[in-house]
């Protein structure tokens, strides 16, 4: 999400440093930033989603079925949900009772589970994707609708576990009137028509946290074409807009391949861009949106030149690895996210010869003026591992990162940098990580402890000094 020479290969980087698959942590007892959100008495194993928009309404007839393995013994199950109206809920199979409060759905399970136990837990319900809510991830348009749930919203579509660190397999049904296309992300499985409606199929390969699922029904068509070593590449365009877009559609095999040659293999099985057909300034807060295997976007965006638009795609395709292949432990790591994708995003813009909004063409010149700013940065939104709801999406997440991430290979150099970026996405692929994974890693592949080092640079309250720069200088804060 934004708000506003190739390295060596990945064998030889863990010959000289294997990394070894690290077993998924338990959850922190509440996320720092919404500690609202979630439940750490069960792990979302899988859930089966369905989905049938009824145009005539613009409502969406929804069913929730979701495996979880009990972490403790449970007489209720509590599921995040909000703007939802529940018609029924069962537990295995059996009816079970419910009852909603504030953003909770809270099922009484017919029986006591033991620790370990998986359950079923069915839940159909009816949604409205224009209701007005307190945020909402529903992005609606004339002919339908798109999703927008980062970061605390996938439970207005969907009851579920919003937690970033709770991912799951996910298997998605989306049925639509004939002439309306029914989409989402992961691969296509299948389809079924009756009665003038069709039904798609979509399952997700690897896991993913609830906040990065994508479905849209609409005036869709698919522009399918290939990237590096035949990637299947799969946009969901309006047809009435794609001879606009088209132009930055075709970047995508470009940016892949660049991409890949520093973070190695793109990590799922597909990838491509849904420009959502609506052109309401208020339709979701963000320009683009990392949802897995299909990154969501405000159509007009696209149909700019190529220097204005890359180096912003080049961030939302870095998050591919950066935030879907590993998301946040929780969201005080957003960082690692938004930070990332900025630092590539960067790279690529000034290798391209296109200079930033501050008219700058180097990432030397950036980061020192970034670093100018630094306590001003601390002081308004917090240090940068220590958000809240409030500012966490300020570029304290974002440039603040990158700044982190330019002291940090200052420090160990640039080959060493490397070695951390592809051993981190190696040891957390497919799972989640948090700040102190991070460096963790970065200590262990750099062979240095670099705890302090990086802890300064997270969570102080002032700049540190920055490596090989004894002439960059902080304003004040408040000056």
């Amino acid at each position: 999400m934004i708000a506003k020479a190739a390295p060596p290969a990945l064998a030889c980087w863990l010959l000289l440093a294997p990394l070894t698959p690290t077993a998924q942590a338990a959850p922190s007892p509440a996320d720092p930033v919404f500690p609202g959100l979630g439940s750490t008495a069960y792990d979302a194993l899988d859930y089966h989603l369905a989905f049938d928009y009824l145009a005539d309404t613009r409502t969406v007839a929804g069913t929730a079925e979701i495996t979880a393995r009990t972490r403790q013994p449970l007489r209720e199950l509590d599921l995040d949900a909000l703007g939802l109206t529940v018609r029924q809920v069962t537990v295995d199979g059996r009816d079970a009772q419910f009852r909603t409060e504030e953003e909770k759905l809270t099922v009484h399970l017919p029986h006591r589970a033991a620790g370990g136990q998986r359950l079923t837990v069915k839940v159909e319900y009816t949604a409205d994707p224009t209701a007005r809510l307190p945020h909402t991830g529903w992005v609606p348009t004339a002919t339908g609708f798109a999703l927008a749930g980062q970061p605390n919203s996938a439970h207005t579509v969907f009851p579920c576990n919003d937690r970033p660190d709770d991912k799951a397999r996910f298997t998605v049904d989306v049925t639509a009137p004939d002439g309306l296309l029914g989409v989402a992300g992961g691969t296509p499985a299948g389809s079924s028509r009756r009665d003038g409606r069709t039904t798609r199929t979509y399952r997700y390969r690897a896991p993913m946290a609830t906040e990065l699922l994508q479905v849209a029904v609409g005036d869709y068509r698919l522009n399918e074409h290939r990237g590096p070593d035949g990637l299947p590449l799969r946009d969901v365009v309006p047809p009435a807009r794609l001879a606009a877009v088209r132009p930055a559609l075709d970047l995508e095999y470009g940016q892949l391949e660049w991409i890949e040659q520093r973070l190695g293999p793109f990590p799922f099985e597909s990838y491509g861009l849904l420009p959502v057909d609506t052109d309401a300034p208020d339709a979701f807060g963000f320009t683009g949106l990392e949802t897995q295997t299909l990154t969501l976007y405000k159509p007009g965006f696209l149909t700019q030149p190529e220097p204005a638009i890359g180096s912003h795609m080049m961030h939302e395709l870095v998050h591919s690895w950066f935030g879907d292949s590993v998301t946040p432990r929780s969201w005080s790591d957003l960082w690692l996210n938004e930070g990332h994708a900025d630092y590539y995003g960067l790279l690529y813009r000034y290798q391209r010869g296109w200079p930033d909004g501050l008219g700058l063409t180097s990432l030397d010149d950036r980061m020192r003026a970034v670093y100018a700013d630094g306590d001003q940065w601390r002081h308004d939104w917090g240090p940068v591992a220590d958000p809240n709801a409030a500012d966490l999406f300020e570029e304290q997440r974002y440039l603040g990162g990158v700044l982190v991430l330019y002291a940090l290979r200052q420090r160990v150099g640039e080959q060493a940098f490397d070695r951390i970026e592809r051993g981190f996405l190696a040891r957390y692929r497919d799972g989640s990580a948090s700040t102190a994974d991070y460096v963790e890693t970065a200590s262990e592949l750099a062979g240095q402890d670099l705890s302090g080092f990086l802890d300064a640079w997270l969570h102080g309250t002032r700049t540190p000094p920055m490596p090989g720069h004894p002439d960059w200088t902080v304003r004040p804060a408040g000056s």
